[in-house]
């Protein structure tokens, strides 16, 4: 990829390339982070960064660039946004045109979250000839996977140690210091199949989804509501998806529910907490876990008051991102980026060219600040 003239430019470029998690149903066949991170890495060489693809899933890599400081030794800094985006299902304007219009740039990931990207990739090119000085050693990685799984963050994480990592998220260029992990389960209960004129033959799986159904909202919701954060409050639970039998006129042998549960710093082991009281009610109840989980990083850290002085407030988040998986191992980590929230993932998707040129300014001052 040529260096564009702007950073609207870039972040057209950069949504005009597909990079559809393939997870679900990405209705496009333009799945994948390949292309988008070889263009990144081509991009970054030609800023002066060390760059490499780092295979994560068959083609998904991660593209990893370090600007080599002017001596060793120094803490390092991530700029961690991810490359991946969700489906294109159902949005009403062309997911990958990167139109301007109306002061917006349109379409998919143009605010999660390759609009944050933009901006971080933007502030380094315009500081490119002082990174060197910076007494941080930066590095910028575009993480494969973060919508569904986090397999690229998870990958770096293992490789490589991080003093801090600022992971891109449209937070309005809040930092989001804290955030709710999720816990994504997915039940499963058997029945016995037979002809609906003799139900009492059969054993209906779906009268045995309804009585854990009933536990989750009369028993576990408010049980959960105890394990609770000041910051971000009560630990939620959510039935999302339901499927059960396979036609009227047959007593159903199966029913599967998937459940979103959002958990808090602190929660301990919630799977085990709901199977127990879930398994009281339905004792062969089957359930599958994956879990994404929750971060909590010191607002007092040296480096988020860097962030605070350059113009951003210190606020928790609902949702997950791949900052909890480098907190995880032990690396202070946080959310931010310019835009919202509440674009993301919508049918007509978008980021406004001034949130996009704030956020460019807001990472130039952060990285001025840290010269001191």
């Amino acid at each position: 990829m040529r260096t564009p003239a702007t950073v609207v430019e870039l972040l057209q470029e950069l949504v005009r390339i597909p990079s559809v998690n393939p997870a679900g149903e990405p209705g496009t066949p333009g799945v994948g982070e390949e292309r988008i991170a070889r263009e990144l890495a081509d991009l970054l060489s030609g800023w002066g960064a060390e760059t490499e693809l780092r295979p994560v899933e068959p083609g998904r890599p991660n593209v990893v660039a370090r600007f080599r400081p002017d001596r060793p030794g120094k803490p390092r800094l991530l700029f961690a946004p991810h490359t991946d985006t969700v489906s294109v299902s159902g949005m009403t304007i062309e997911p990958f045109g990167g139109e301007l219009r109306d002061g917006k740039i349109w379409g998919r990931g143009a605010s999660d979250t390759k609009g944050p990207m933009a901006a971080m990739l933007w502030a380094l090119f315009e500081e490119r000839d002082r990174l060197a000085g910076l007494p941080w050693e930066i590095w910028f990685a575009g993480l494969a996977g973060e919508e569904a799984g986090q397999p690229g963050a998870k990958a770096l994480a293992a490789q490589e140690q991080f003093d801090f990592v600022i992971a891109g998220e449209p937070t309005g260029l809040d930092v989001v210091h804290t955030h709710k992990g999720a816990l994504w389960l997915t039940l499963q209960t058997r029945g016995v199949a037979v002809h609906a004129a003799s139900p009492e033959r059969g054993v209906n799986a779906i009268y045995k989804m309804a009585d854990v159904l009933g536990c989750i909202r009369d028993e576990i919701a408010p049980g959960l509501a105890q394990f609770s954060d000041p910051v971000l409050g009560p630990v939620t639970i959510s039935a999302g998806v339901i499927h059960g039998g396979s036609k009227t006129n047959i007593v159903p042998d199966f029913c599967r529910v998937e459940i979103d549960v959002r958990t808090v710093p602190g929660s301990g082991n919630v799977a085990d907490w709901v199977g127990e009281r879930l398994r009281r009610v339905c004792p062969d109840l089957e359930m599958e876990t994956v879990q994404s989980l929750p971060m909590a990083t010191d607002p007092g850290h040296p480096m988020v008051q860097a962030l605070v002085r350059a113009g951003a407030r210190p606020v928790g988040a609902p949702w997950f991102c791949d900052a909890a998986v480098f907190a995880a191992r032990g690396m202070p980590a946080v959310a931010l980026g310019p835009g919202s929230i509440h674009q993301a993932h919508t049918k007509d998707e978008w980021i406004t060219q001034a949130d996009l040129e704030d956020g460019v300014r807001f990472f130039r001052r952060f990285l001025s600040g840290l010269a001191g």
